[in-house]
């Protein structure tokens, strides 16, 4: 077989060691790889690279992808120049695979979230041989348990709320810790339960400021005089939408959320006796090196891509699920984001904890 690799949407520890595991075990049963660069700006423009054993040596431990990523090349509504534009997308799938088969490809992995997955089974109900690979630091996907670059963000993220922990309580502070994870809150979650946040705000959760408020001033009248707020991106009021910093044209989910931690610092202003600090994560979230544990996922997503190639599984993406890799269709996946559930036993453990969701109708 001959094989071609890409890494769409936006950039997370772990897209190496899946390149990796799937081209040695590509090369082991002697098949030939290729990388397309920059997603499938590579497939649709004719750019790639060859990929041998020496090409994937050492890159488990490196954050991002060698291959590089882009998170607007959209074969269906190209907006790339030369061959696209913003104002004009086109529809380009046709050179997509007039492409693949110039090159002869048997199959093509692509790695990535919700809307690299979305393409991938556009392509392959198209008739395009494809496996896909769940990547994404939101952890959102459905039919798979977890995803790989997010325990890598959880913990850039955790570490971050243990760190403010100490010039929250040095200054008599409110700090509210900005996560990513657009419209799911898994990294705030989850962060804010092992960080010790004393108020988590989600998007599944609308907030109530009235709730917010309360949940600080009872802090402060029992001794406590401060505070630390972790608040996902995609956290919104009950009556309100949620905070959009800007909107990309041309890309698959064109709104960038970002910015509500300031509105939770307005509402607090004056309200609460004490001062406010933000803190947005943002991409610090995305950098660095995978811990271990994305590591090992990601190479048994790797790994598992290719026996899924070499079983002819096409349409199928790789799922891990009660500590086991299987494949699942890429429809089951990308139909629809898994979301925290109010009633989940993590909120549930958090709330018995005396943790506020800024909401006093979520019942413990």
């Amino acid at each position: 077989m001959k094989i071609g690799i890409l890494t769409g949407g936006g950039d997370c520890p772990g897209l190496n060691a899946v390149v990796r595991g799937v081209t040695k075990s590509a090369l082991q049963h002697g098949w030939e790889v290729i990388g397309f660069r920059d997603g499938y700006r590579g497939l649709v423009e004719k750019d790639f690279i060859q990929l041998h054993d020496h090409d994937v040596s050492g890159i488990i431990i490196r954050g991002g992808t060698i291959l590089g990523t882009s998170n607007t090349a959209n074969p269906f509504a190209y907006t790339l120049e030369p061959l696209g534009s913003a104002d004009k997308p086109k529809d380009l799938s046709k050179l997509a695979f007039k492409n693949f088969k110039e090159l002869e490809l048997d199959a093509l992995v692509a790695i990535g979230g919700d809307g690299t997955l979305t393409m991938a089974q556009q392509l392959y109900k198209r008739g395009m041989p494809v496996v896909g690979v769940p990547k994404t630091i939101d952890n959102d996907l459905s039919a798979t348990d977890v995803t790989f670059g997010f325990d890598s963000a959880l913990h850039v993220a955790t570490e971050a709320v243990d760190r403010v922990h100490t010039t929250a309580e040095s200054h008599n502070r409110v700090i509210i810790v900005e996560t990513m994870g657009r419209y799911a809150g898994w990294i705030a979650l989850r962060s804010g339960i092992a960080g010790g946040g004393d108020i988590i705000l989600l998007p599944e959760i609308p907030y109530r400021a009235e709730d917010i408020v309360r949940a600080v001033l009872d802090r402060k009248r029992r001794g406590k005089k401060f505070s630390i707020i972790v608040v996902a991106e995609g956290a919104r009021p009950e009556k309100g939408g949620m905070t959009v910093g800007k909107v990309v044209k041309g890309s698959p989910d064109p709104l960038r959320l970002g910015g509500v931690s300031y509105k939770i610092a307005e509402l607090l202003d004056g309200k609460i006796g004490l001062e406010s600090r933000v803190v947005v994560l943002g991409h610090v979230q995305r950098g660095g090196e995978p811990t271990a544990f994305d590591r090992w996922l990601a190479t048994g997503f790797g790994v598992k891509a290719a026996e899924l190639l070499a079983g002819k599984k096409f349409g199928q993406m790789v799922s891990f699920r009660d500590y086991g890799f299987t494949g699942v269709s890429i429809a089951a996946a990308v139909g629809k984001l898994r979301l925290v559930s109010p009633s989940a036993q993590e909120v549930r453990t958090a709330l018995a904890v005396g943790t506020s969701f800024g909401n006093s109708r979520i019942a413990k």
